[in-house]
């Protein structure tokens, strides 16, 4: 179900003395929680596929998969809204590039060489780009979120710069900055998805519009590189990433925009990178160190700070 203008002005209007949880808002914080912890997730499933599943193959299953779970659901909608998102196809096509064909091939790139700890750090630089993006188009942040989201921040540059600020970035950090402002950008727009169009239908569309933009790119590495081996060990994590860090992870993620705006949305989605800290350790045995330690510190402190009323 589409989210109503009522919905959407709460979204982007509430007051900013009541932190990240205004009235009425709980199901979009949590909303926004379930799509930040499904997506630590795949964070560790690309670090683990770096060797056995090139990154452009692995999206392409990644959104395939997805399609195949979602379509049952949304496509005798989205043929009966077809003249509709005929007439919003730019912002489409624009939203499919930057949140299904970009980020996740960019993120996937980035776990051939970034350990996955350090990806899930990395993309808590994103909430900062959204409230800014935010800000520009005239929400208010209040001082309290803001001084957290600059803690959480320092975190994540402490962490990159191994304990000082960063002066130089390896190619996986590299990736995964150009997947934070990817996503970043994908979050602010959607708050102008046109409310004519049912969520599932969105989902749904943007899925196909991002494999297809996907597909060339994809035989590309087929012919380079090789197809990879469908076996339990490359099939069962394809699989998550299809359907939760996919399907349900996406459409979680969408309805907190329209719920809370991706400013607030995106001071939860700081906790991401403890998430995949110690889902690292727990399945990729990554090692934490006492920096991470400290920079996870940072993280909780800037998102508690920023989401006290």
């Amino acid at each position: 179900m589409s989210p109503t203008a009522a919905e959407r002005s709460t979204a982007t209007e509430g007051p900013a003395s009541t932190g990240i949880i205004p009235s009425g808002a709980g199901p979009g914080v949590l909303l926004a929680l379930l799509a930040t912890v499904v997506w630590s997730g795949s964070f560790v499933v690309a670090r683990a596929l770096h060797e056995t599943v090139p990154p452009v193959q692995n999206a392409f299953w990644r959104w395939i998969i997805a399609i195949a779970v979602v379509a049952p659901f949304a496509a005798r909608a989205t043929w009966r809204q077809r003249h509709l998102l005929r007439r919003h196809l730019g912002y489409l096509v624009l939203a499919s590039l930057l949140g299904i064909t970009v980020y996740n091939t960019l993120v996937n790139e980035a776990g051939e060489t970034t350990p996955a700890a350090n990806m899930g750090m990395i993309m808590a630089a994103s909430p900062v780009l959204m409230a800014v993006y935010e800000r520009l188009t005239g929400t208010r942040l209040g001082i309290r979120r803001t001084t957290g989201m600059a803690i959480a921040c320092a975190g994540v540059l402490l962490l990159v710069g191994r304990g000082g600020f960063p002066t130089h970035f390896g190619s996986g950090d590299l990736w995964m900055f150009a997947a934070a402002l990817a996503f970043a950008a994908y979050s602010v727009l959607l708050k102008r998805r046109p409310e004519e169009i049912d969520g599932a239908v969105f989902l749904l569309t943007t899925f196909l519009l991002g494999t297809v933009m996907l597909l060339p790119v994809y035989v590309v590495s087929l012919v380079l590189q090789g197809g990879f081996a469908f076996a339990t060990g490359t099939v069962g994590p394809l699989v998550y990433v299809g359907i939760f860090s996919s399907a349900v992870a996406f459409f979680a993620w969408n309805r907190s925009i329209a719920l809370i705006g991706a400013a607030r949305a995106g001071v939860v989605y700081y906790l991401q990178p403890v998430c995949v800290a110690l889902l690292s350790l727990a399945l990729l045995g990554e090692t934490l160190s006492l920096l991470g330690v400290g920079c996870m510190a940072l993280i909780l402190g800037g998102v508690a700070l920023s989401s006290a009323r």
